[in-house]
């Protein structure tokens, strides 16, 4: 089984708002939805700013190649975060305005961003015994304010990075915690298994960022499975946007049935598996079905999602033997045998796995117990 590489590789900028909804926004004509969500929104200039975000957007991927690596150096022990504000502008990385120890600023987004990122750090540290997103430290880096009404929030490889939205369908995009550990989750996996960001291997990269996503939030909320909302990117909506969040772990597909953002496209089970060339092969949307199948597992298990359920995900990818081009039955197996190791064969842990992989119908090939 091939191994990830011990020095990350150069990862690509992984989006919280993924381009097929951006795409919606942008081609939408104010004059096909009701006058009243027109009105709402100020559709011109929300087609206008998801276009130009679309457009920064490809701007960021293509750069990847010219950056290099462009990983940070790891730091010291204990929590290190400093925020940076770009002022509008699209430049990175801004200038300073908190660091590590100082006390809370004016500015909501610049304290709301150094919350999220101790948060993910935190959760992290307490429940792995994992320091920071490299296991040795890792500053953690985030720049508010870029650009202007960018409709969107990235892992550059180096830091987070949040625009402030369209004020009419999109919040700042530090309102939501999940959000803000999700694209702290792609690094988190740019330390571990570098999953491919392409077909399969991209889909449960981007169903990995999303349970981190949610389980930082219920562990910062205290919420047990039962209790947790299982959304991604609640609070990110706008006011009369008809949606709770950009995906739903538990439903996905009902994140949003909205009349400028359409429904939410995304499958929960391999009998509606999107097979398509856009979004890296359908990144974004057929993630919905690892996610489902974490959250199954999650619910049989019942109890705080991070403790078995979150340790058996966070496990499968932390040990770094996951083939980077992995697809949904590979990864399945894989979750299966580590829920094995770490909590006996045939124990209630490994069931759930199993039979959360099952209900979604993503078939896997266990390997006969040893004599």
């Amino acid at each position: 089984m091939m191994r990830a590489p011990s020095v990350p590789t150069p990862p690509p900028r992984q989006h919280a708002i993924p381009p097929y909804l951006l795409e919606r926004l942008s081609q939408t004509d104010a004059d096909a939805v009701p006058s009243a969500v027109a009105a709402r929104a100020g559709f011109g200039a929300v087609a206008e700013l998801a276009e130009r975000t679309l457009r920064t957007d490809e701007r960021i991927r293509r750069r990847r190649t010219d950056d290099g690596d462009g990983s940070p150096q790891s730091g010291g022990a204990g929590l290190r975060r400093e925020i940076t504000d770009a002022d509008g502008e699209e430049n990175l990385p801004g200038r300073l305005v908190r660091k590590e120890g100082q006390g809370p600023v004016e500015d909501p987004d610049v304290n709301r961003a150094y919350d999220g990122l101790g948060a993910t750090y935190s959760f992290l540290e307490e429940t792995f015994g994992r320091s920071s997103l490299d296991g040795e430290g890792l500053p953690l880096e985030g720049t508010v304010h870029y650009g202007a009404g960018y409709d969107n929030a990235f892992w550059d490889g180096t830091r987070m990075v949040f625009g402030d939205g369209d004020g009419r369908v999109f919040n700042s995009f530090t309102s939501s915690l999940s959000i803000i550990a999700h694209e702290l989750g792609h690094g988190l996996l740019q330390y571990t298994a570098g999953l491919a960001y392409e077909g399969q291997s991209g889909a449960l990269n981007e169903s990995f960022a999303d349970v981190i996503g949610v389980l930082v939030e219920q562990h910062t909320r205290g919420e047990s499975a039962e209790e947790a909302s299982w959304i991604v990117g609640e609070g990110i909506f706008a006011r009369g946007v008809r949606g709770v969040g950009v995906r739903s772990l538990a439903a996905p597909g009902t994140a949003y049935d909205d009349p400028v953002l359409g429904k939410d496209p995304q499958p929960a089970h391999m009998d509606r598996y999107v097979r398509t060339r856009e979004d890296n092969g359908g990144v974004h949307v057929n993630s919905g079905i690892p996610n489902r199948a974490f959250y199954l597992s999650a619910m049989a298990l019942g109890g705080n999602a991070w403790e078995r359920a979150g340790r058996i995900w966070y496990e499968t990818v932390a040990g770094q033997q996951l083939p980077p081009e992995i697809d949904f039955s590979g990864f399945a197996r894989e979750t299966v045998l580590v829920a094995g190791r770490l909590f006996g064969r045939d124990s209630a842990e490994e069931r759930a796995v199993q039979e959360g992989w099952e209900t979604v119908g993503v078939p896997f090939w266990l390997p006969a117990p040893s004599s």
